[in-house]
């Protein structure tokens, strides 16, 4: 196909544009480029990892972010590597993000076949850091309410202090991509009647019960936006 690794696909599509890059080379009927698919993955997910080259070196690194619209944040502490060279780099940083969600664990007769059920998205592109003040504001508020929806009006925000030691990075929603498997196990027709037992176990993120700090003051009851996840 021809190179489409420059490619806009427009906010309002229902799809992006697959790209050269985008394209997995095995497994290709598992790809989606449903613009929903995609923003169910990154929304249902806490931690991303973020790669980047470094002195000529990969580099792959855990961190939070938040989806807002067709846009990705990333925050770090203004001291971090792919930050500073976010600032630095013309015309921006280039990075691979991923995230991933484990839903089962695939157990087939041979071990050739196990595998996981998983759905996860890949986006690539140029990251920026973000130093407008009201965007960054957004960014962090954004950040928080991904992680616990209706924290940021139950918290202090950051202080001018706390906002000058805290990076932001913006990467948008261009070249990306989603991977899922579901279903069962792939055995051959030949490992059939093998006397091993087959199937899919099934995992799941839950929540415990909210455990109080130590210094609580007395009368704080759990916020109900808790007592709802």
């Amino acid at each position: 196909m021809p190179d489409q690794t420059t490619a806009y696909t427009p906010a309002d599509s229902p799809a992006y544009t697959p790209t050269d890059r985008s394209i997995p080379t095995r497994d290709r009927e598992r790809a989606s480029y449903d613009r929903a698919s995609v923003h169910a993955i990154l929304d249902a997910a806490y931690v991303c990892h973020l790669g980047f080259v470094r002195d000529g070196l990969p580099v792959v690194l855990p961190t939070l972010f938040a989806r807002v619209g067709e846009r990705l944040y990333v925050h770090g502490s203004t001291g971090s590597r792919p930050l500073r060279m976010a600032g630095q780099a013309d015309p921006g940083l280039p990075v691979c993000l991923t995230v991933t969600h484990v839903d089962g664990l695939v157990l087939a007769r041979s071990a050739f076949h196990h595998s996981i059920n998983y759905r996860s998205v890949v986006v690539q592109g140029s990251a920026y850091q973000v130093t407008e003040q009201e965007e960054r504001r957004t960014a962090l508020d954004a950040i928080v309410e991904h992680v616990v929806p209706g924290r940021t009006a139950d918290s202090r925000p950051a202080n001018a202090k706390e906002l000058a030691a805290t990076a932001v990075l913006r990467l948008d929603l261009d070249e990306v991509s989603a991977k899922l498997r579901t279903g069962g196990p792939n055995d051959e027709p030949e490992d059939v009647d093998l006397p091993h037992w087959t199937g899919v176990l099934p995992v799941h993120t839950v929540y415990g019960t909210p455990v109080p700090a130590d210094d609580l003051a007395d009368g704080i009851d759990v916020p109900d936006y808790l007592k709802t996840m």
